[in-house]
């Protein structure tokens, strides 16, 4: 159960059994924590490695305990930090991505010898968490979402993604918390400064989730069992938390759902999400 804490302590450690930090979402640059007390996963590494490690520190982690780190896909914001993770002395985390994804990344002179490729679609185990692959609709080479699973509780990561097909919503159901994409305002894209290719690209099935198409979801399809819902990589431009976080709220009162809202930034983590 979520016990209303943000920010960390060494007693919110010795009391948790899982927890979960938004440590970035946007177009600049993705990365987040899940960890229990015994294995400690980094889901996309679009940071630095000093920025991640003083993210992580913030939240009394560090990258040297980081036991695995999971990729959704081979964009720049996801895989930035990488190569340089893969090669820093010191680090034990073991890479996962699909078998089709890990070609597609600049590793630079050798690949990562701690890497394991999977088929999207896999389910398999990290520690005491278990993890379920799902492939998503977006321009990449092969883009996962995951549901991770550990003591009960049940976390749900699902951005970079155009729409909402039925499968997805089938891998989304029973979720204590849940990390949808919020990416753009359609008329703040329409007026907004990208090149009309560009914005195509974002508005078509295999860009990225309106707030519109969010606000569907919630709507019809949220679990009503899901007790923290987190909005993330809202774009800079096409996008403002307070719209978020209106059209988010308006969908959640319409439903009657008691689900707790955040707004996942860029820069800044968010709070720590305690179970």
């Amino acid at each position: 159960m979520f016990d209303g804490h943000s920010g960390y302590s060494e007693y919110s450690r010795e009391k948790t059994i899982v927890k979960f930090c938004v440590l970035a979402s946007g177009s600049s640059g993705n990365a987040a924590l899940l960890a229990t007390e015994n294995t400690r996963i980094l889901v996309d590494a679009g940071l630095s490695m000093r920025e991640l490690r003083k993210r992580l520190a913030s939240i009394g982690e560090s990258l040297e305990s980081i036991d695995a780190i999971v990729i959704t896909h081979e964009h720049s914001d996801h895989v930035s930090g990488l190569p340089v993770l893969a090669r820093a002395k010191g680090l034990r985390a073991v890479i996962y991505m699909t078998r089709l994804t890990a070609p597609a990344i600049d590793w630079g002179e050798n690949a990562p010898t701690r890497l394991e490729a999977f088929q999207a679609g896999a389910a398999f185990q990290i520690g005491d968490i278990e993890i379920q692959s799902f492939g998503i609709p977006h321009d990449a080479i092969d883009p996962v979402g995951y549901c991770f699973e550990a003591e009960g509780v049940r976390v749900g990561i699902a951005t970079d993604l155009g729409y909402v097909p039925e499968s997805i919503k089938f891998h989304l159901r029973r979720m204590d918390l849940l990390l949808l994409e919020a990416n753009h305002d359609l008329d703040m894209l329409k007026v907004g400064p990208y090149p009309w290719s560009v914005k195509q690209r974002v508005m078509s099935r295999v860009g990225h989730l309106s707030n519109l198409h969010m606000s569907d979801y919630l709507t019809s399809d949220l679990d009503s069992c899901t007790a923290n819902l987190i909005l993330g990589h809202l774009s800079e431009q096409n996008n403002h938390p307070a719209i978020v976080q209106m059209v988010a709220t308006e969908a959640l009162d319409h439903r009657g759902l008691a689900t707790r809202l955040s707004i996942a930034a860029q820069s800044t983590p968010s709070e720590v999400f305690q179970y």
